[in-house]
């Protein structure tokens, strides 16, 4: 449970280095946020005129029976009441707007910021991690610039105002009012404090829950076929119990901080009570006066617990801000060139020249490699194939290739030009990568093909479609290309999904087509169906296929064989067979399986 760590440390109530680049998000709404702070001091003053008006009423009126002016303060009182509801609204709107305009920056930028980022980084940080920075860390943040960063200065501004006008109308009784306010503080330290570490244990619950879950839910097939759901279900009992004592401590706490500030309220009202009644007596202080303390008191110590919530707020976003920002600085390893080499048409010449590489980069020692000293030259044109036991270093050439991933040695070069000398998008436009695991975007069966490029027709789509042999299938769904997917495609097969594939690849017309396994996963009709669309999909093209089934590269012009990330062997396919190296053991393995599999 120590994986947790990380989401859950709180660090600083407040941080200026980060409070200072969260206002950086509030410059592009300065005015709204200077209309705000307006807005709240116009809130404020009407809140300090409603009592004050009382006062008028009462001692220049109502005690000295003078009826003459009284209608007029009640019509201001009520213009007041009016002007207060109207600015209060207008405060709730403005401060909701700017929180969620500020969000909206913050969520595009780390979206943006996401897209930008190395493969290397999403290897190394979980997917659920990445998604909380979207959503939970943002919304602590919407929820600071909401009701959080302006509404302070509100709440400040009120008791000032307060404190000013009940010194400047009675010191004395002022003061006897102040007294109850070190208890207070004492209070709220204590109660701050222990819901502080309440609601840590909340994140960490609650995060508990939702890994379980996640893992409980993707792997419910190994669940139900191991008969593992009882021992499960105590499992998530025994977390979600854990959530629950949390939460039962954490209401606990919250339930002591209202009746305690209404107690404390109490006492101050009671002084108030007490000293303003001797007082009156003694004729030092008059009924509106007392009027007024009393009615001073309540607003009191309201903002006083609205700032203690406003802590909470702070610290929730405080430690939000942190991950996102660590998040932001993040820079990513593979980046576009100063100076770009433009490329409108390539020729598809593919080079390896004594190329290095390993996923691991350690100081300490010498790297991991998976791929040593690899040289290899592929024509325009040529079609190639790539075979190996597993872990041989198959992907990670397609990983360079497509500059994923950086070279540690050497160097790789398309049309004779290094690939780091080119744009990347301009580079990934023309290689076309059909995977073994398809991936499916929610919308329709047509946004797949074109995942939503505005410049290819449906015409092509329907082309594609036709040449990919996926028109068939594509012609049997209720609304055909206007088919809405189920998530990552759940409702085709395998062999179907390869097909989309096949036509997204077509639909796009890459010069570089790029093969990872895209046949090793399909049954037999759909294979030949694959080996068909194979035929047209690779046609004028540089292609370089993956494959464990050695039967679907046969055709290909060369072979190359690696084995522990090294060029062992090069040739056609009959050429390695006479060889007797390590393809011929490879064919042979694969031909006895099959042999076996058909007299089964």
């Amino acid at each position: 449970m120590n994986t947790y760590h990380e989401e859950e440390i709180l660090g600083k109530a407040y941080d200026s280095r980060l409070l200072k680049r969260l206002l950086t998000y509030l410059k592009p709404y300065w005015f709204q946020v200077m209309m705000a702070v307006v807005i709240l001091l116009a809130v404020t003053a009407l809140e300090l005129a409603g009592p004050y008006l009382v006062k008028i009423a009462i001692d220049r009126h109502i005690v000295a029976r003078m009826a003459k002016g009284l209608q007029t303060i009640v019509w201001i009182y009520f213009a007041v009441l009016g002007a207060h509801f109207i600015f209060l609204f207008l405060q709730t709107y403005v401060m909701q707007w700017i929180g969620q305009k500020v969000v909206y920056d913050i969520r595009l930028e780390l979206f943006r910021h996401l897209q930008r980022l190395s493969l290397s980084f999403f290897d190394r940080n979980p997917v659920g991690r990445l998604v909380t920075r979207l959503t939970s860390d943002v919304e602590a943040l919407n929820e600071w610039f909401s009701a959080g960063i302006v509404s302070v200065f509100g709440d400040i501004f009120l008791l000032i105002g307060i404190i000013i006008v009940m010194i400047s109308v009675h010191w004395r009784l002022a003061l006897i009012s102040f007294t109850v306010l070190p208890i207070l503080a004492y209070f709220l330290f204590f109660i701050r404090k222990q819901i502080r570490t309440s609601y840590r244990d909340i994140r960490i619950r609650i995060a508990r829950i939702n890994s379980y879950l996640q893992e409980n839910i993707a792997g419910m097939m190994v669940v139900q076929i191991f008969n593992r759901e009882r021992r499960n279900f105590h499992h998530f009992d025994e977390l979600n119990r854990g959530h629950l004592d949390a939460q039962l401590r954490s209401i606990f706490y919250f339930s002591m901080l209202w009746p305690s500030v209404d107690v404390i309220e109490s006492v101050a009202l009671a002084l108030i009570l007490w000293f303003g009644a001797l007082w009156k007596y003694q004729g030092a202080v008059t009924f509106g006066t007392l009027v007024l303390f009393i009615e001073y008191s309540r607003r009191f110590f309201r903002p006083i617990s609205d700032l203690t919530d406003k802590y909470n707020i702070l610290q929730s976003a405080m430690a939000s801000s942190e991950r996102i920002f660590l998040l932001l600085d993040q820079q990513p390893e593979i980046t576009n060139p100063i100076h770009p080499i433009p490329i409108d048409r390539l020729r598809g010449e593919i080079e390896f020249r004594h190329v290095w590489f390993a996923y691991k980069k350690n100081n300490d020692q010498s790297p991991d490699y998976v791929l040593k000293d690899i040289s290899f030259r592929v024509n325009p044109g040529e079609k190639i194939a790539i075979v190996g036991a597993t872990g041989a270093g198959k992907s990670s050439i397609i990983h360079l290739l497509c500059r994923f991933y950086d070279v540690n040695h050497g160097e790789i070069l398309l049309d004779g030009i290094n690939i780091k000398n080119l744009n990347l998008q301009q580079l990934r436009r023309h290689i076309g990568l059909v995977l073994q695991d398809v991936f499916l975007f929610s919308g329709t069966v047509a946004d797949n093909i074109r995942l939503k490029n505005t410049d290819i027709q449906p015409e092509v789509v329907f082309k594609a479609a036709l040449e990919a042999n996926a028109l068939h299938f594509i012609e049997k769904l209720p609304n055909q290309f206007e088919q809405q997917m189920m998530e990552r495609g759940a409702s085709l097969s395998t062999g179907q999904k390869q097909l989309l594939a096949f036509a997204r690849a077509l639909a796009f017309d890459p010069q570089i087509l790029i093969l990872d396994e895209a046949t090793s996963s399909v049954d037999t009709e759909s294979e030949l169906l694959i080996q068909q669309a194979l035929k047209k999909l690779m046609t004028n093209r540089t292609s370089i296929c993956i494959a464990h089934r050695l039967s679907t590269i046969q055709n290909c012009d060369r072979i190359i064989v690696l084995h522990k990330g090294q060029i062992r062997e090069q040739g056609t396919h009959q050429e390695l067979l006479k060889l007797k190296g390590i393809y011929y053991r490879l064919y042979r393995l694969q031909y006895m399986d099959r042999k076996v599999s058909e007299a089964a």
